[in-house]
């Protein structure tokens, strides 16, 4: 189910709210463009600057507008680990078919807190549960013993989105864990790597503007035609680079204005780009073709 081009959805904002008719347009889009699944609430949604409310709103509007074309699989991570149980349960009760948890950020557990705050979650919840190892946000990572113990002893904890950047490490994770346990990207510039592998697709933030182009990548590479795949990969990889010339998600949220999908509003403490660094992002965009030459910076 939880395979593919999954898009880790940006959140789209009017005049500091929640806009709730763009979500829903950006929704549609995803589907229309044959994208598999879609994460509400992640990282790149500006989960950590959403009110409980308007996290648990927004899971709920993406589960509504999909009406079950694709899984909606709800970004319910937490530092605290009773706050994450909660989401996670909130957003089983609005009917969503998985949740993305984030390892706890800020507290630095150790491997034994970190296996301990998924256990809980997973035995709390029925819903299917994939980790998110990302330590370049969170501080910690878990290691690879940490995840094939958890995917030993939790049967809803299924998966994994690995942004660690270590392709050894998660060749570890691969030999570890069960035969059935997911290997997601977490990273759009190691997808076609991590597919050869074994990781069997990505949680995108490219995906928000290109959704097309990432889907095309992985059918290219299930289909076997290796050579394609690389070269829908390599004429990727630039606008995918330009995505974090700043912080996750400023340069994506600025894309997204200038293709006018949504609003470029982002939260504070987040702000807008740099100049000098909007004109290298718009140079990329222009690159790939997403724009046309008389937009400036």
């Amino acid at each position: 189910m939880f395979k593919g081009s999954i898009v880790a959805i940006a959140t789209p904002f009017k005049n500091g709210a929640v806009d709730e008719a763009k979500l829903r347009e950006l929704v549609e889009f995803q589907i229309r463009s044959g994208t598999n699944a879609i994460v509400p609430c992640g990282t790149t949604g500006e989960s950590p600057t959403l009110s409980t409310e308007e996290h648990e709103r927004v899971i709920k509007v993406c589960i509504e507008a999909a009406r079950k074309r694709v899984p909606i699989i709800a970004g319910t991570g937490s530092n605290s680990t009773a706050e994450a149980v909660a989401l996670t349960k909130h957003a089983t009760k609005f009917g969503a078919d998985g949740a993305l948890i984030v390892s706890p950020y800020y507290n630095k557990p150790t491997q034994k807190g970190l296996y301990l705050h998924f256990k809980e979650i997973a035995d709390n919840t029925d819903i299917p549960i994939i980790l998110y190892n990302i330590a370049g946000r969170t501080a910690v990572n878990i290691e690879p013993e940490t995840i094939a113990k958890l995917a030993n002893d939790c049967k809803n904890i299924i998966g994994v989105k690995e942004a660690s950047g270590s392709l050894e490490q998660m060749q570890l994770i691969k030999l570890g864990c069960p035969k059935n346990f997911i290997l997601l990207s977490g990273d759009d510039t190691l997808t076609l790597p991590i597919l050869g592998i074994g990781g069997v697709g990505v949680i995108s933030v490219i995906a928000n503007i290109i959704p097309k182009q990432v889907v095309a990548v992985i059918k290219a590479f299930n289909e076997g035609d290796i050579k394609k795949a690389q070269e829908l990969h390599y004429k990727i990889l630039p606008l995918a680079k330009a995505m974090f010339i700043e912080t996750n998600p400023i340069p994506l949220k600025t894309a997204m204005g200038l293709m006018e999908l949504c609003s470029d509003e982002v939260r504070l403490p987040l702000c807008s780009m740099k100049e000098e660094n909007k004109a290298k992002l718009i140079s990329a965009m222009k690159d790939f073709g997403l724009l046309k030459e008389k937009v400036t910076a």
